[in-house]
């Protein structure tokens, strides 16, 4: 109702005129606060302004004076202080340089006291043989020589004539040294003319006069072991030490190792000290040392120089230590080469036998690390003599490879007697699968049993059998040798027997590459020893059918899962023998033929002298094939003897015929055939004799007239 009665006065135009002049007092009401607001702010400004303003201008010119003072003392700085300034820098340069150059005189004169001092108090040392504390002295005198050269002032003569001072007195000090180390230590050695050998090293002695100490202990006394240690400080022990590892070595340690007879004594002398010589007792017959012998002889050696010489500590080792990293790697080379080498077994049945030299092995190096001459656990020495089972099995194949090749090229013409009831006499093995196999006996031939292989099922007797022949002694010793080599594999360790297996199957084919090389000459120049090497290849080829079933079961690991056989061999050594053989038989038919060229074709017999050259043509062929029947017939099997020879015979009637086929008259040929018919009837009788004995058979020159 009211918004009404407002929107009708409104639009009437009275509400509209009491709102502007409310509007009109407010604002006359606002314009009196602003210009009463005006009025105080313009009081209060200008009120306090003019102190303001003398307080800045008193300052103004606090702030003018302030600056000119500063110019004033900027000027004076420029052009007084600065000066001074130039002036003192100068100065403190000139007096750092002078205090520089004072330190180092200072410092050197130091260095130059200390010398002086040095030298003196080592000439004072050495008079009372406090070697060691010479030996500081003289190094603290090189110390300070070295300090003086550190500065530039090394072209001075006061130091080149204090370095040659100090040389000099050096090397005084270290003859000195030696002087007494040779008195101490005194070795008496054979004249280097003298030829080396067991006379000679009988005059090779050892003097350590040296003394003990008061408690009666086989100790160095004080002054080898300032000796030692001064020729420590100075460098020098190293280069002394070194030499006389070097003469121990080769006048005492080493001919006490190759020489079984040789001994050594040590003397000792009351208040003189003590003597090791080397002698001989008696001549022994043993070719080599045992290593119980050499460890014996060593050890006395080595402890006498560890009690009296060698038990004096330098620096942080003691001089046997030393000593030892000098001789050890020789003298155990020398053990090893000369005594443990030879005392290797030759038959494994030794080989248990062996562990004691394993345990003196052992000894011996622990009775050297207990006298420091050895720092580590495990050396040479004793790796060597722990791996007995690899050396056997190699010096075992070695002398066997020798023995096999000494038999290969010896002589082929010394044969034996093969027949059909030959047999190869195989050792006899234990069962397999036995627990106790025990050590078997490789050279004891009359222990060994023939062994046969035979089934129950037999086929005939001589179905398998190799046809009687003579083979080379030396092929049935290699045959022998490959089966004791084999008969020794069985009962060894793994390793040796797979050694020993490959060793034989070299045997065999060393002869297959060997035989051929070494005897070509005489088998291409002799029809005896073609058949020879015929049947040894034969005889090698048959026995390597079985040789490796007949062990196989008895060897190890991985021998005994199908390795072991040499029947792949069979073929080669079949074609080796049969290749000699028929090179043999082209030899022989070339020669033949070389005959039968010279009968000149059989043409006009009439003729006296082509009658002659075909007849010597005939007995030439004729007496070759007699030869060579009475080289081959009791050497081939007779199955080969016969092929053979009927091979040559063919080949000589062959010829013959081809030559007369090339006649011209028909009728010479006919009695060309008549007349070689009777005479190979005649041929027949002689070279196939059913009697042993010698017939001759003058055949009758055939009529050449023609038939009427």
């Amino acid at each position: 109702m009211a918004s009404f009665v407002t929107e009708v006065l409104a639009s009437s135009g009275k509400l509209e005129k009491e709102d502007l002049s409310s509007k009109i007092s407010k604002m006359s009401r606002k314009v009196e606060d602003t210009k009463e607001e005006i009025c105080d702010v313009i009081t209060k400004r200008y009120s306090e302004f003019l102190p303001s303003l003398q307080g800045s201008e008193k300052l103004m010119g606090q702030i003018d004076e302030v600056s000119k003072e500063i110019n004033a003392l900027k000027n004076y700085i420029e052009t007084e202080v600065q000066q001074n300034i130039h002036v003192a820098v100068a100065d403190y340069a000139k007096l750092k340089q002078q205090l520089e150059k004072n330190t180092i005189i200072i410092t050197m004169l130091g260095h130059l006291k200390e010398f002086q001092d040095s030298m003196e108090e080592f000439g004072q040392a050495l008079l009372e043989k406090k070697y060691v504390k010479t030996a500081k002295q003289l190094e603290r005198a090189k110390a300070s020589v070295d300090s003086l050269k550190e500065w530039k002032s090394s072209e001075l003569p006061l130091l080149r004539a204090l370095s040659s001072e100090l040389t000099i007195q050096r090397e005084n000090f270290i003859y000195h040294l030696g002087d007494e180390w040779k008195r101490l230590v005194v070795w008496k050695l054979p004249s280097s003319k003298e030829p080396v050998g067991l006379k000679s090293f009988l005059k090779t002695e050892l003097s350590l006069t040296l003394g003990c100490s008061k408690d009666g202990e086989n100790i160095p006394p004080a002054q080898l072991c300032c000796i030692l240690q001064a020729l420590a400080i100075q460098g020098e022990l190293q280069h002394k030490i070194k030499l006389f590892s070097q003469v121990l070595l080769k006048n005492m340690l080493k001919p006490l190792i190759i020489y079984p007879s040789l001994l050594v004594r040590v003397a000792e002398q009351q208040g003189e000290g003590t003597i090791l010589a080397l002698q001989c007792l008696e001549e022994k017959q043993e070719e080599h040392s045992s290593p119980t012998q050499v460890y014996t002889k060593l050890l006395v050696v080595l402890k006498t120089l560890h009690s009296h010489l060698l038990a004096v500590p330098v620096g942080e080792k003691l001089l046997s230590a030393i000593l030892g990293d000098l001789i050890w790697e020789e003298l155990s080379h020398c053990i090893i080469h000369e005594c443990l080498l030879h005392s290797i077994p030759t038959h494994s049945n030794q080989l248990e036998k062996y562990n004691i030299v394993i345990k003196e092995t052992e000894e011996f190096e622990k009775s050297l690390k207990e006298m420091h001459y050895l720092q580590s656990d495990s050396t040479d020495l004793l790796k060597y003599a722990r791996d007995v089972n690899c050396h056997f099995a190699s010096k075992k194949c070695k002398d066997v490879i020798v023995a096999a090749r000494k038999l290969m090229t010896s002589k082929m013409h010394n044969t034996v007697r093969i027949t059909q009831d030959t047999k190869l006499q195989l050792p006899k093995l234990p069962v397999p699968g036995s627990e106790d196999k025990g050590r078997l006996e490789a050279n004891n031939a009359p222990c060994r049993k023939e062994v046969r292989l035979d089934n129950d099922k037999q086929l005939a007797s001589r179905t398998m059998c190799l046809p009687g022949c003579r083979i080379s002694e030396s092929v049935q010793q290699l045959m022998e040798l490959a089966l004791n080599t084999l008969y020794e594999a069985v009962g060894s360790s793994t390793q040796c027997s797979v050694q020993l297996f490959f060793t034989v199957r070299n045997i065999f084919q060393l002869f297959y590459d060997v035989v051929p090389t070494y005897h070509k000459e005489n088998l291409l120049k002799f029809p005896h020893l073609a058949a020879i090497q015929h049947n040894n290849c034969m005889y090698l080829a048959h026995h390597l059918l079985t040789l490796g079933h007949h062990f196989r079961s008895h060897l190890p690991q991985p021998l005994s899962e199908g390795v072991t056989t040499f029947v792949d061999m069979v073929p080669c050594f079949r074609k080796l023998g049969a290749q000699c053989f028929l090179t043999q038989l082209n030899v022989q038919k070339a020669e033949l033929l070389e005959r039968l060229s010279t009968a000149r074709n059989f043409s006009n017999l009439d003729d006296e002298d082509n009658y002659t050259a075909a007849s010597k043509a005939i007995r030439q062929v004729i007496h070759q094939l007699k030869q060579l029947g009475t080289v081959w017939q009791d050497v081939l099997p007779v199955n080969i003897y016969c092929k053979a020879m009927g091979s040559l015979l063919n080949t000589a009637i062959t010829e013959v015929i081809a030559k007369i086929m090339m006649l011209e008259v028909f009728l010479n040929i006919l009695l060309y055939m008549s007349f070689w018919s009777k005479r190979y009837e005649n041929l027949k009788q002689k070279t196939f004799p059913p009697k042993k004995g010698n017939t001759s058979t003058r055949c009758a020159r055939p009529s050449l007239r023609k038939a009427p």
